[in-house]
């Protein structure tokens, strides 16, 4: 199982999360989370942490308002 995989699987763990993890052509993973505010930090805490698959590197935060158009958290 990949870091995509592992980034769905907490994202459905701490629940009510809708968006994606995509594999980009420079070997980055964008993740993309909408939900509650609590949600979306404790998927953001989970990344910067030690638990995750794999190396990370750095992680961008970007906060805005919600679009919508998810159907629960996928793996692109």
């Amino acid at each position: 199982m990949g870091f995509r995989w592992f980034t769905r699987a907490k994202a459905l763990e701490i629940g009510g999360l809708c968006g994606f993890a995509l594999n980009l052509d420079d070997g980055r993973v964008q993740v993309v989370a909408e939900g509650s505010r609590e949600g979306c930090e404790g998927l953001l805490e989970w990344l910067q942490g030690d638990d995750t698959p794999g190396r990370v590197d750095g992680v961008t935060e970007i906060w805005g308002t919600p679009r919508g158009g998810y159907d629960g958290f996928g793996v692109r």
